[in-house]
């Protein structure tokens, strides 16, 4: 039994803002809009490179947090401090209704796993139900952590990048099976050791995203005991045999221009 709440008005740039939000411990109703913005903004930027063809929500987000964090610091003298709405009331009511939703998700992800560990009855009467890994949304703490890291690791390789354009066309699955190999060898692998200073920024690129695959499949798990540690990455205990991956190749990540 396989429960999934997939409402498109409730994901994208409302999972990293309350990302941002659970980050800093602090309430939603009292949003520190300046530090928040900021670091949005930075986020932002490492999404743009893995693929700009997918921020547009982000972007538009971006602009209501800017003009949010520009109305609060205007000045108000000519008004009674009490007719003063709080800018940031939308946004929290939105966050405040995506964050009920979610949290109700998350709820019924946690009964189809326990689901999941028990038999299944011997009557065969029901068809079985083609399961599309493809729509299943990567856990969003794990996805924001994993961004973050990857764009730390794109500032330290940044300055060794040559000034050209390359074209990587390796598919997105051949580095998935190169990362699982790995892990079989290995047992575990730290996040940066999947990455070398000469490489290009379209490789770094279509390593990423075959990772976030891999948790996507749930054929590895990632773990970071401190905020912005290094990253671990394990394989799963239910990644069973090797897959054949060749339909995730459906990334343009070919084409990319370092700096």
């Amino acid at each position: 039994m396989n429960f999934r709440v997939d409402l498109d008005i409730f994901r994208g740039p409302l999972d990293l803002l309350l990302y941002l939000v659970r980050k800093h411990e602090v309430e939603i109703a009292d949003i520190p809009i300046t530090t928040i913005t900021d670091q949005y903004l930075a986020y932002l930027e490492i999404l743009e490179q893995i693929d700009v063809n997918a921020v547009g929500d982000f972007l538009e987000m971006a602009s209501r947090l800017i003009e949010i964090k520009s109305q609060m610091v205007l000045p108000h003298g000519d008004e009674e401090q009490g007719e003063i709405e709080d800018p940031r009331q939308d946004l929290v009511r939105t966050l405040l209704e995506y964050k009920k939703y979610r949290d109700a998700a998350s709820m019924l992800e946690e009964q189809s796993r326990q689901w999941q560990q028990r038999f299944a009855r011997v009557a065969d009467d029901v068809p079985e139900k083609v399961r599309d890994l493809s729509t299943e949304p990567i856990q969003e703490v794990e996805l924001w952590d994993l961004v973050s890291a990857f764009g730390r690791i794109l500032r330290d390789n940044e300055a060794q990048q040559p000034s050209n354009i390359v074209y990587d066309d390796t598919p997105i699955h051949v580095y998935m099976d190169r990362i699982r190999q790995k892990l079989a060898a290995r047992g575990r692998l730290p996040l940066s050791s999947l990455f070398s200073p000469e490489m290009h920024k379209s490789t770094m690129i279509g390593i990423f995203l075959a990772l976030l695959e891999l948790v996507r499949y749930y054929h590895v798990r990632t773990e970071q005991n401190e905020l912005f540690k290094e990253v671990w990455i394990f394989q799963a205990e239910s990644a069973g045999e090797p897959m054949d991956y060749s339909g995730v190749d459906n990334y343009e990540h070919g084409q990319s221009r370092t700096a």
